[in-house]
């Protein structure tokens, strides 16, 4: 399911930035202003995420799209060591599938030196910049899928508000780092197009600011981990995540004791009783 949703997410942003970018496209030369293309490309991204996590395979899978989302919810306990693996080799692997579908439909346009196939760069101030930007905004997304999707009124709405930083960081972030907050995703553009220049950063700046983010989550809460690993918790659909909610310590190991498969029910967040949705 990641892999399926990874892939739909990179062949539609590959899709979005030909369409805007390309020399050749109608739609650059009605929008000849460089900030709102980035806006109409991160608005459509956005949209993207959001409609994947809401398919019934997202509901399922969590939706997390992001191998450094998905170590971050397994330093939390939330999932099994090779659930966790298995999610990112997924990912890196509809990742790249996204990218190469999009090239071989769109007849190569998507490597065209004004798209390379929508890859991550460091902008103008280099790789530095970009490696401080990229953990400040990972920080930002995983922060706020945190404290959003354990909270009684607002967990239903975090694929939306996931969507809306998506839209808000490609609009204005792009310049410093291409926004990117993803290992995968910036892996799948760059195999196309070889573009191996500072991978490292894509690789350590969206993990690092994710892990701090579970930290300083864990520190406001006493310990208390996280619910669930799904972005989208009000649904019925299969959960391997639930496990009750665990005092974290920074200095153990994950907790990853597998409790029996539950479902989750149409409801808000129960906190008297762990539940993703209110479990049975």
């Amino acid at each position: 399911m990641e892999l399926t949703e990874m892939g739909l997410y990179l062949f539609f942003t590959c899709i979005f930035a030909t369409l805007l970018q390309h020399p050749a496209s109608p739609i650059r030369h009605l929008l000849p202003n460089a900030i709102v293309r980035r806006a109409c490309f991160g608005i459509s991204i956005g949209a993207t995420i959001v409609t994947i996590v809401l398919t019934p395979w997202g509901k399922q899978s969590g939706g997390h799209l992001n191998p450094a989302m998905t170590f971050t919810f397994y330093r939390l306990g939330k999932m099994e060591f090779w659930d966790a693996i298995f999610y990112g080799v997924a990912q890196f692997a509809g990742a790249t599938a996204g990218v190469a579908i999009a090239s071989a439909l769109l007849l190569g346009a998507p490597g065209n030196s004004t798209i390379r196939y929508a890859a991550t760069l460091p902008g103008m101030y280099g790789p530095g910049v970009a490696f401080i930007a990229e953990v400040a905004i990972s920080f930002a997304l995983m922060l706020t899928v945190l404290f959003a999707s354990n909270d009684n009124v607002l967990s239903r709405y975090t694929p939306y508000f996931v969507g809306a930083l998506y839209a808000i960081f490609i609009t204005l972030e792009t310049p410093l780092s291409g926004m990117s907050m993803n290992p995968a995703r910036t892996f799948g553009s760059a195999l196309l197009g070889r573009y191996w220049h500072a991978l490292w950063v894509y690789f350590l700046a969206p993990t690092i600011g994710m892990l701090v983010a579970a930290e300083l989550f864990l520190w406001v809460r006493g310990g208390v981990g996280q619910y669930c690993a799904k972005l989208h918790h009000a649904n019925d659909k299969r959960c391997i995540f639930c496990q009750g909610t665990q005092q974290v310590d920074p200095k153990k190991k994950p907790l990853n004791t597998r409790q029996p498969q539950r479902y989750h029910e149409n409801r808000p967040l129960n906190r008297d009783r762990f539940a993703c949705s209110g479990l049975k």
